[in-house]
Protein backbone atom coordinates (compact mmCIF):
# COMPACT_ATOMS: atom_id res chain seq x y z
CA UNK A 1 0.00 0.00 0.00
CA UNK A 2 2.89 2.45 0.50
CA UNK A 3 4.29 1.87 -2.71
CA UNK A 4 1.03 2.97 -4.27
CA UNK A 5 0.61 5.74 -2.38
CA UNK A 6 4.10 6.97 -3.58
CA UNK A 7 3.56 6.36 -7.35
CA UNK A 8 1.64 9.41 -7.44
CA UNK A 9 3.86 12.25 -7.68
CA UNK A 10 1.18 14.77 -6.07
CA UNK A 11 1.50 12.45 -3.29
CA UNK A 12 5.14 12.65 -2.49
CA UNK A 13 4.73 16.32 -2.71
CA UNK A 14 2.25 16.42 -0.24
CA UNK A 15 4.32 14.47 2.29
CA UNK A 16 7.44 17.16 1.28
CA UNK A 17 5.43 20.07 2.41
CA UNK A 18 4.33 17.80 5.34
CA UNK A 19 8.27 17.00 6.40
CA UNK A 20 7.95 21.11 7.09
CA UNK A 21 5.24 21.31 9.58
CA UNK A 22 1.57 19.95 9.81
CA UNK A 23 -0.53 21.61 7.32
CA UNK A 24 -4.56 22.30 6.88
CA UNK A 25 -5.77 21.13 3.29
CA UNK A 26 -5.86 24.56 2.22
CA UNK A 27 -2.24 25.29 2.43
CA UNK A 28 -1.64 22.14 0.67
CA UNK A 29 -4.23 23.15 -1.98
CA UNK A 30 -2.21 26.47 -1.97
CA UNK A 31 0.73 24.77 -2.20
CA UNK A 32 -0.16 22.17 -4.99
CA UNK A 33 -2.71 24.22 -7.57
CA UNK A 34 -4.39 21.58 -7.59
CA UNK A 35 -8.33 21.31 -6.40
CA UNK A 36 -9.46 20.72 -2.69
CA UNK A 37 -11.33 17.31 -3.88
CA UNK A 38 -8.09 16.29 -5.25
CA UNK A 39 -6.21 17.00 -2.37
CA UNK A 40 -8.20 15.09 0.22
CA UNK A 41 -8.44 12.21 -2.21
CA UNK A 42 -4.55 11.97 -1.90
CA UNK A 43 -4.92 12.37 1.50
CA UNK A 44 -7.33 9.73 1.92
CA UNK A 45 -4.79 7.17 0.01
CA UNK A 46 -1.66 8.53 2.37
CA UNK A 47 -3.97 8.23 5.20
CA UNK A 48 -4.92 4.63 4.63
CA UNK A 49 -1.48 3.69 3.60
CA UNK A 50 -0.40 5.22 7.40
CA UNK A 51 1.72 8.14 5.71
CA UNK A 52 -0.66 11.05 7.39
CA UNK A 53 -2.81 11.40 10.12
CA UNK A 54 -4.62 14.48 11.07
CA UNK A 55 -5.76 16.06 13.83
CA UNK A 56 -8.85 18.52 14.48
CA UNK A 57 -8.04 22.00 15.42
CA UNK A 58 -11.10 24.36 16.11
CA UNK A 59 -12.47 24.04 12.47
CA UNK A 60 -10.12 22.72 10.74
CA UNK A 61 -8.04 19.12 10.01
CA UNK A 62 -3.64 19.35 10.03
CA UNK A 63 -2.47 17.10 8.53
CA UNK A 64 1.15 15.81 9.96
CA UNK A 65 3.78 13.28 8.33
CA UNK A 66 3.35 9.93 9.62
CA UNK A 67 7.73 7.94 9.68
CA UNK A 68 7.08 4.84 10.46
CA UNK A 69 6.29 3.62 7.13
CA UNK A 70 8.90 5.30 5.79
CA UNK A 71 11.22 3.89 8.16
CA UNK A 72 10.33 0.12 6.86
CA UNK A 73 9.95 1.05 3.66
CA UNK A 74 14.21 2.34 4.19
CA UNK A 75 14.53 -1.06 5.86
CA UNK A 76 13.43 -2.71 3.19
CA UNK A 77 14.97 -0.73 0.73
CA UNK A 78 18.89 -0.99 2.69
CA UNK A 79 20.30 -3.99 0.70
CA UNK A 80 19.24 -2.63 -2.65
CA UNK A 81 20.97 0.21 -1.84
CA UNK A 82 24.09 -1.25 -0.76
CA UNK A 83 24.07 -2.91 -3.72
CA UNK A 84 24.14 0.12 -5.60
CA UNK A 85 26.49 1.42 -3.80
CA UNK A 86 29.12 -0.86 -4.20
CA UNK A 87 28.36 -0.87 -8.12
CA UNK A 88 28.91 2.66 -7.83
CA UNK A 89 32.19 1.94 -6.08
CA UNK A 90 33.34 -0.56 -9.01
CA UNK A 91 32.69 1.79 -11.22
CA UNK A 92 34.73 4.56 -9.20
CA UNK A 93 37.51 2.39 -8.96
CA UNK A 94 37.71 1.18 -12.87
CA UNK A 95 37.11 5.08 -13.64
CA UNK A 96 40.21 5.97 -11.85
CA UNK A 97 42.42 2.79 -13.51
CA UNK A 98 41.75 4.27 -17.14
CA UNK A 99 44.25 6.07 -18.66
Amino acid sequence: MVFEALAEPNRRRILDFLLERERPVHDLVDLLRVSQPAVSKHLRVLREAGLVTSRVDAQRRLYRLQAQPLRQLDDWLAPYRATWESRLDALENHLEEMP
